[in-house]
């Protein structure tokens, strides 16, 4: 893959997060089931626009590349990429992902399948494990993969709109500042409590930090260990730390 006549090698060194999104939103052009949708995080607006032209000219897989008007709340930039979804696709990704390294000087990728709380490492075998590549895959890996994800995970909340940067959630809220968290860990309840291991905050200050939270996040059962807040919600448990 050789750079295009607009970027080289470098360039966009330190604007784009290491972490990207796999179907966690929907296809503007098509059918979900039919399109792979990747989403980049980019720290301005210039770059964002450099990264999608780089990419719809470069590969010819690509069905369209296109980034967001404007920031969202977590002040970045969103770079939409869509592929069919076929056999082809983990090795596209991967050759994609290669040309944005040479282009951002990342070493490691990591992605985010269907808004999961969980990254993992963007090599070949695991987008081979993780990729549904047909419709029929794609609707049961969805079912499977609803708990964990944090949009669904909160469908008690009263929040407007979640975004993902990295291992932090920010939670925007009609009429009130947005809030910042960061994943620690997720899985069942009782493994979530094992793997903390600390005792339960029973302060005055820690109650009054969980009904804050009730309030702002909605009802669920909130628990402060540590410096972390663990929601519990279907006998699943995220445990997230206040940034």
């Amino acid at each position: 893959m050789n750079l295009n006549e607009t970027l080289v090698a470098g360039d966009l060194k330190h604007l784009v997060s290491s972490v990207f999104e796999i179907d966690s939103y929907k296809s503007k052009i098509g059918n979900d089931q039919k399109m792979v949708v990747l989403s980049f995080n980019v720290d301005d607006k210039p770059p964002a626009d450099d990264l999608a032209r780089f990419l719809e000219l470069g590969y010819d897989y690509i069905v369209d590349a296109d980034a967001t008007d404007g920031p969202l709340d977590t002040g970045k930039y969103k770079v939409f990429v869509e592929l069919e979804r076929n056999r082809h696709v983990p090795e596209r990704i991967e050759e994609i992902l290669e040309g944005i390294k040479k282009l951002t000087e990342i070493q490691n990728f990591r992605f985010r399948y269907y808004k999961s709380f969980r990254t993992n490492l963007a090599d070949l075998e695991t987008l081979k494990s993780m990729i549904p590549l047909d419709k029929e895959s794609y609707a049961v890996s969805i079912q499977e993969n609803r708990i964990n994800n944090f949009t669904n995970f909160f469908n008690r909340s009263y929040i407007e709109n979640i975004e993902s940067l990295e291992n932090d959630l920010t939670f925007k809220k009609m009429f009130s500042e947005s809030l910042r968290m960061r994943i620690k860990d997720f899985g069942p309840i009782d493994q979530v409590y094992q793997n903390l291991g600390g005792r339960m905050d029973v302060s005055s200050s820690a109650i009054s930090e969980s009904l804050y939270l009730t309030k702002y996040l909605g009802n669920y059962n909130i628990t402060k260990v540590g410096d972390n807040f663990v929601f519990e919600n279907e006998g699943y448990a995220v445990v997230l730390e206040k940034q």
